[in-house]
């Protein structure tokens, strides 16, 4: 605002106080005419009382004088005093609603009613001197009711003249306080129209040039300094000042735009080195909780405030499975079906383009889907898992290329993990039975034995080996006979899946190790297992193999070997068990005590 302005707008402010003090004058005035009005009331309600209550007694006295006298000249003057009074109580009815309260109107109603009794009582004494009967209007007229209801007129019109004058003070009182606050404020107003123009001139001079040019000056000194953290006075004035503070603000904002773009540049920098940083350890990584742990712990960090989840594909059963989240991401973490995620189907980003109208995954919740990104992980041209973030904004749109980057990582890193796996899963166990290999069975067997010796507790060791089993193979073909080894497997795995471990040994024989049994649970154990495949009914391709025995050989540590020699002695035994005619168990406690 110009100068001039704030000139106009001083005057225009002067005349206003002027109008409003005369106003305030006006109002004070009324108020010493409410207080006229006031003690005016006062007074003919006073006087008309005071009237009344006067003709009241005349008229009594002259109607006792005149019951006992019987003199015409004073029932003449009874006449004329009774006229009087009638037009006081006419001009009282026609006053009494001039500001009387309630309570103070029905005091004097009451007291006119008593007053108009007492004359249809003296009426009565009249009527009863024309009949003769003097004794009656005598009685009537000096009797005690008739003093009582007099007293009460009295009290009545007293009371009514004590309401009043109290109702009179207050009202005479307020009246002069508002008079009083009104002029006070008038004298107030008329002292502000004096003091405005010293305002506006010391307004002008301080707050409207010598101030903002010394805020305008700091500014500038911390702009110079690239501090451009400074806030800019708002002066949206028009005028010079206003021009050179628009001035300042542009060029703080231009600093502030390259501030951000060097900040971009540097969180740029960051992120590519934990990307970096993740590739390496993702590369160290030798199973998929190393994986999982080194997403958890990465992907908040590459890109702040963004939840998300890490699924991997399962093959069996067909769906994808969440192993990691972070930043408490919305929505159920429960398995869902490949084809209920877009970018899966697709096999790319989705949606392509944030913030355009695109089909929404179907695994996200309602309230998250409009600020959600979906990557699969993609390895050798398929989908083995899926990256899915949320609370994806405007501000975070140039790290979706990170984004992609880190799911290019990580599914590179889960390809190679599967891969590991397989060969170390080709490497360990049987093919045909599942079972762990022999090769396996060496550092288990160091492990369990040492586990063993230092908590003291018993171990024992089954070698099982099928009867007869080169015969299957030349009679029924080798078909056939895998069949029969993966039978038998699957019967031993059953058994002692919750106990113990379960070995193919080489060909037809398996081992079996018992942690924590001695040689009764282990001869138990075995009894199950002879009993399992002796029981169940073997038919391969329409060919009916009949039943198949096993000879099983047992041997148990500390009762009767050492540490070293487990295996061996469960392999005598079991040699043992094929010389006795196989289809048997022999415990190797059986073979020191013969």
């Amino acid at each position: 605002m110009r100068i001039a302005t704030i000139t106009n707008w001083a005057y225009s402010a002067t005349v206003c106080l002027t109008i409003a003090s005369g106003i305030v004058m006006l109002m004070a005035s009324n108020a010493d005419n409410t207080e006229r009005q006031a003690v005016e009331q006062r007074q003919t309600f006073d006087q008309l009382t005071d009237e009344v209550e006067a003709d009241a007694w005349s008229l009594s006295d002259l109607a006792r004088l005149y019951v006992v006298a019987k003199d015409p000249e004073v029932l003449k003057s009874y006449r004329l005093k009774e006229t009087s009074l009638n037009k006081i109580e006419f001009r009282l009815s026609k006053l009494k609603d001039n500001g009387a309260s309630g309570e103070e109107l029905a005091l004097l109603h009451e007291g006119l009613q008593i007053v108009d009794a007492l004359q249809d009582e003296q009426k009565v004494a009249f009527d009863s001197v024309e009949r003769g009967d003097d004794k009656e209007a005598i009685a009537l007229l000096y009797g005690k009711i008739y003093e009582q209801e007099l007293d009460r007129a009295q009290e009545r019109i007293d009371h009514f003249r004590q309401m009043l004058d109290t109702r009179a003070r207050g009202a005479i009182v307020d009246a002069t306080k508002a008079s009083r606050t009104l002029r006070t404020l008038s004298e107030v107003m008329v002292g502000l129209t004096a003091l405005l123009f010293l305002f506006v001139l010391g307004f002008i001079l301080k707050r409207r040039v010598l101030q903002p040019v010394v805020r305008l000056s700091d500014v500038v000194h911390r702009l110079a300094s690239q501090d451009y953290a400074v806030e800019t006075p708002n002066f949206n004035q028009i005028d010079e000042i206003g021009d050179m503070a628009q001035a300042i603000r542009i060029f703080r904002e231009n600093g502030l735009a390259r501030q951000q773009l060097e900040r971009e540049r540097d969180a740029n920098w960051a992120i590519r080195e934990l990307l970096a940083r993740m590739t390496q350890r993702l590369q160290g990584c030798e199973s998929f909780a190393d994986v999982i742990n080194v997403a958890e712990l990465f992907a908040p960090n590459i890109a702040p405030g963004v939840a998300g989840r890490l699924y991997i594909l399962d093959r069996e059963p067909w769906q994808m499975r969440c192993v990691a989240q972070w930043l408490s991401p919305q929505g159920s973490s429960e398995p869902f079906h490949p084809d209920e995620c877009w970018a899966v189907r697709r096999g790319q980003s989705h949606p392509p383009v944030q913030g355009e109208p695109d089909i929404i995954c179907y695994h996200l919740p309602d309230s998250c889907q409009e600020h959600t990104l979906c990557i699969p992980l993609i390895a050798q041209g398929e989908a083995i898992g899926l990256l899915s973030f949320q609370n994806i904004n405007d501000d975070i749109t140039y790290s979706r290329g990170y984004l992609e980057l880190m799911a290019e990582a990580l599914g590179l890193a889960l390809a190679n993990q599967r891969l590991r796996d397989a060969l170390l899963e080709k490497a360990l166990y049987d093919p045909l039975t599942g079972l762990r290999n022999r090769h396996h069975l060496e550092d288990i067997m160091g492990t369990q034995m040492s586990q063993a010796i230092r908590n003291k507790k018993p171990i024992s060791c089954l070698m099982i080996d099928i009867d007869h089993f080169k015969g299957i193979n030349d009679r029924f073909g080798h078909e056939v006979g895998d069949g029969v080894i993966k039978s038998v497997a699957s019967i031993i795995q059953r058994v002692v899946r919750d106990g113990g471990m379960a070995f193919r040994y080489g060909g037809e024989e398996f081992l079996v190790l018992l942690p924590n049994m001695d040689e009764e649970a282990a001869n138990r154990c075995a009894t199950v297992i002879f009993n399992g495949v002796r029981e169940m009914p073997l038919r391969f391709g329409g060919v009916d193999v009949g039943h198949v025995d096993v000879s099983i050989g047992v041997a148990s540590f500390p009762e009767h070997v050492q540490s070293d020699n487990l295996l061996r002695a469960a392999d005598v035994a079991l040699y043992r068990a094929k010389e006795l005619g196989r289809s048997r168990i022999v415990n190797f406690g059986m073979l020191e005590a013969g």
